[in-house]
């Protein structure tokens, strides 16, 4: 067995690493289902809303549904741009009592929504995304530079995956069952989730910080300071242009699916089910889980990150596929959102587990994750937001999926995105395995100047 393919525990290596003992085992579980169950309630403060449909309401000459999903995801981009200073930068005691205070904003914000005249009723969604779009990166803190990092952030990955889907169930429920109407919907549906999110955050708080042997392998996560940010990026910008530019592209398509999933259901000849967001979105969640969580069992770094970007291609392969085979009739709804939602959420996944992470452990210096994925989204829902606007001014007055047309405008933009996402990957791939040189090909004077933080200069969680 090659040394690059070895499990971080294979007794046949001379350099053997420590199993976690038992206690770190089970404070491990116990982060990866806190992270997943946290993320899970975040999203019941964001999503429900989109379970709403608005039919025929418009709002300075948009389609309101459209003016409400720009006014939140412009809130939620605002506050990613916001994240790379302050997410980077929070120290480890004062995560869980941020997460708990942006939650609360937001659902304030949920509660503006269902009281304020529609006029004013983007402005509320405004409010309730600007605090969300930081919660991932506080999340994600507890889980990363650790031997089994991908396993956990695959699992902290599947809930915004499976959450979804299950929170728009509730908010259709809540509409068609509980009689609610689409503007109370939300904050009710948030206001269920409070209580799980309490314990969820309480739980992930007490996650221990990483060991010796994760900073030897994957190098220390500490906050970071302004110059540390500048010298990662003048280090490593080509390579990190091309990787950004493919995460907008990705979360451009993946967000529209995400958001128009009622208006992309109806197209293909699915409606009035509100099982079947949660349905489609478990299958992909699991089969998404699986493939990224493997790479736990690739010791090499830089092996790890070549054949994480040579999946990421193959997922957009079948993204496409799916898009030419729904078009052509040989695919059914059911298959083709998840085929699709497989191929878009592989590589999306793969940048929050394996990528970025891969990347700051080869390369070496100070860095955390949630720098890098700061800047990518920053970038991806800007790029989102633009798009809604421009379709909207382009086409005043109409609403996606009125007339039929959100499933089409999916398709096209599955296969636009897959020919060029699998071309800026193939050049990002030869970049990185070029530039992030393995320790024993650097000089040495290069190895001499790493420097790893020793276990005392790792922040300690604190418990709420």
């Amino acid at each position: 067995m090659s040394d690059s393919l070895r499990t971080v525990n294979d007794p046949g290596d001379g350099d053997a690493v420590p199993a976690y003992d038992s206690a770190t085992r089970t404070s491990l579980a116990i982060a990866a289902a806190a992270a997943f169950c946290t993320y899970f309630c975040m999203y019941a403060f964001r999503k429900p809303f989109t379970a709403g449909t608005f039919d025929g309401e418009t709002l300075f000459g948009l389609d309101l549904k459209v003016a409400l999903v720009v006014a939140q995801v412009a809130g939620y981009t605002l506050s990613k741009f916001i994240g790379i200073k302050i997410v980077s930068e929070m120290p480890a005691g004062r995560r869980a009592l941020g997460i708990l205070s942006l939650i609360v904003a937001a659902e304030l914000g949920l509660v503006l929504f269902a009281i304020l005249p529609v006029g004013w009723k983007p402005l509320a969604l405004f409010l309730n995304g600007l605090p969300l779009g930081m919660v991932f990166g506080l999340v994600i803190a507890y889980l990363e530079g650790r031997r089994q990092t991908e396993a956990l952030t695959a699992a902290l990955s599947a809930s915004f995956i499976v959450s979804s889907g299950v929170v728009k169930s509730v908010g259709r429920w809540l509409i068609g069952e509980a009689g609610l109407s689409e503007y109370t919907m939300p904050a009710a549906a948030g206001a269920l989730f409070f209580v799980p999110l309490l314990v969820s955050v309480w739980a992930l708080s007490r996650t221990p910080p990483p060991g010796a042997e994760d900073r030897r392998r994957r190098a220390a996560r500490n906050a970071m300071t302004r110059d540390d940010r500048r010298q990662f990026l003048a280090a490593y910008w080509p390579g990190l242009v091309l990787m950004v530019g493919v995460y907008v592209t990705l979360t451009i398509v993946r967000t529209v699916r995400d958001d128009f999933a009622v208006e992309i259901w109806r197209d293909l000849g699915v409606a009035g089910e509100p099982s079947v967001f949660a349905r489609s979105e478990t299958v992909v969640a699991i089969l998404v889980t699986a493939a990224c969580a493997l790479f736990i069992f690739v010791r090499d770094n830089r092996t790890a990150l070549a054949v994480t970007l040579g999946l990421m291609v193959a997922g957009f392969c079948v993204a496409a596929a799916a898009a030419a085979g729904q078009g052509a009739g040989a695919l059914g709804p059911f298959p083709f959102m998840v085929a699709c939602g497989v191929g878009l959420y592989v590589p999306y996944v793969a940048f929050h587990t394996t990528v970025f992470e891969r990347i700051i452990a080869a390369a070496g210096r100070p860095c955390n994750i949630g720098f890098l994925m700061y800047l990518a989204d920053s970038s991806g829902y800007l790029g989102h937001t633009a798009l809604l606007l421009w379709r909207s001014l382009s086409r005043p007055g109409e609403t996606i999926g009125a007339d039929g047309d959100a499933l089409p405008l999916f398709r096209g933009m599955l296969l636009a995105t897959a020919a060029a996402s699998a071309v800026a990957l193939t050049v990002a791939t030869v970049y990185f395995l070029r530039v992030l040189r393995r320790p024993e090909e650097k000089p040495e004077e290069e190895n001499a100047s790493v420097v790893t933080a020793p276990a005392s200069a790792t922040p300690q969680t604190m418990a709420v």
